[in-house]
């Protein structure tokens, strides 16, 4: 691929060209040149005038629904998906039927992925069945690519397991990502306990479900030396032993999903089953506190926790409607929208770009000569409608689907393929 790009202001701390308008020559993959007027014969011309380019998206987060769920999303239209958010490489947990928990299993995966502009990194299952039981082969499934391992949204509730696991891992060169919940304390219920539970007259998920656990993994991590990456963190007294813990060494880094940095528990006062999410929205308190440990660098990552489910298990009563929601597509435009309040736009893009690449152990792709042409090019400012002519998702469960957002990116570049939106 050859190809020169006009008029981009790069966004991206790793890059001597930050905030600057430059044009970036890019060939067989690799960016060649960036100088404020490039001039090249025999190389397509794109005129990107008004946008941004940053390193390609990373989303930490985002579930498998292929084998067993295609109807929701296959393998192709999740990446799809993520390609129109900007996504260069996503994150798959292993929540398919049958789950991700062998060395077939992974290359089934990787295999089917292997040639699109996105990366597909698999997660294996760190038990088998995700049951927290018995630990799968987790040796094999890292000798075939599997990049972590994860129990995904069934939190490991056996801290003999977590910390057997933890260890393991340490011995492959891998790591353990959890979701930290204490089922005990949560039971079912996906609304924040507090004003709006008793509101509405539903039991609460306390805050503490989530901090005990957070508690328990920092101890185990500490104790055998291991990496861990603790997903979706949602509140504030998490952040704050997230923080101590880092700073007497802990190997823990963690992410937060988009969601939980722009909505707090009131939006649920109008039953919208969009918005039952796991772990719930919480406080303006709580999203006070993660916007800052985004901004301090707590936490390291902004994920989507993107989920695809079908309208007969979303569009039905509150109490029985199916958690989760996709926001691959999405999380530009909302993205943007936190960043005018409390968070600079440099920050989350580091949150989104760097930071997830280095917790997962990926090569750097900054904007810089001589490194590989791994890009998101974005007009901050363009407005678009989210429909079913614009989504590329088989599944619209988004509290945003029919709306018109402002924020929307433009193209991909990565293995070298050059995708407009």
């Amino acid at each position: 691929m050859k190809a020169l790009l006009k008029s981009l202001k790069v966004v991206d701390k790793q890059s001597q060209w930050h905030l600057q308008t430059v044009d970036i020559l890019i060939k067989d993959g690799v960016i060649q040149k960036i100088a404020k007027n490039i001039k090249a014969e025999g190389v397509k011309s794109y005129d990107f005038k008004s946008c941004s380019v940053s390193p390609g998206f990373v989303d930490m987060n985002c579930s498998l629904t292929e084998p067993g769920f295609e109807h929701r999303d296959d393998l192709i239209s999740t990446l799809n998906t993520a390609s129109a958010g900007g996504f260069t490489d996503v994150l798959l947990f292993p929540t398919s039927n049958p789950t991700i928990q062998s060395k077939t299993d992974v290359e089934y995966i990787l295999n089917k992925t292997s040639k699109h502009t996105v990366n597909a990194h698999c997660v294996g299952a760190l038990t088998q069945n995700r049951e927290g039981k018995e630990m799968t082969e987790m040796y094999d499934m890292k000798s075939s690519g599997a990049i972590a391992f994860s129990d995904s949204k069934k939190s490991v509730q056996d801290a003999g397991v977590m910390s057997r696991a933890m260890l393991y891992a340490k011995g492959i060169n891998s790591f353990v990502i959890n979701f930290p919940e204490d089922k005990n304390i949560a039971g079912k219920s996906r609304i924040n306990e507090g004003v709006m539970s008793t509101l509405l007259g539903m039991k609460g998920n306390p805050s503490l479900a989530e901090e005990l656990m957070v508690s328990r993994d920092l101890f185990l991590a500490e104790y055998q030396e291991a990496k861990i990456h603790l997903t979706n963190i949602s509140s504030a007294r998490s952040v704050e032993l997230i923080k101590a813990a880092k700073k007497r060494g802990v190997n823990v880094t963690a992410d937060v999903s988009i969601k939980h940095l722009c909505y707090d528990e009131t939006v649920l006062e109008g039953f919208d089953s969009n918005f039952k999410l796991h772990p719930p929205l919480r406080t303006a308190y709580d999203i006070k506190a993660l916007r800052q440990g985004v901004k301090d660098g707590t936490i390291d990552a902004i994920s989507t926790s993107h989920k695809a489910i079908e309208k007969e298990h979303k569009e039905v009563e509150f109490e029985v409607a199916d958690e989760g929601m996709i926001s691959l597509q999405t999380l530009l435009s909302e993205a943007l929208s936190i960043s005018a309040k409390n968070l600079e736009w440099s920050d989350i893009v580091e949150s989104l770009t760097s930071k997830p690449r280095s917790i997962l152990g990926l090569d750097s792709k900054a904007v810089d000569v001589n490194q590989p042409a791994s890009l998101c090019i974005y007009n901050e400012s363009e407005v678009w409608e989210y429909n079913d002519k614009s989504n590329k998702s088989k599944s619209q469960n988004s509290n945003l689907y029919g709306q018109t957002l402002k924020g929307k990116v433009k193209a991909i570049i990565n293995n070298n393929q050059l995708t407009t939106i």
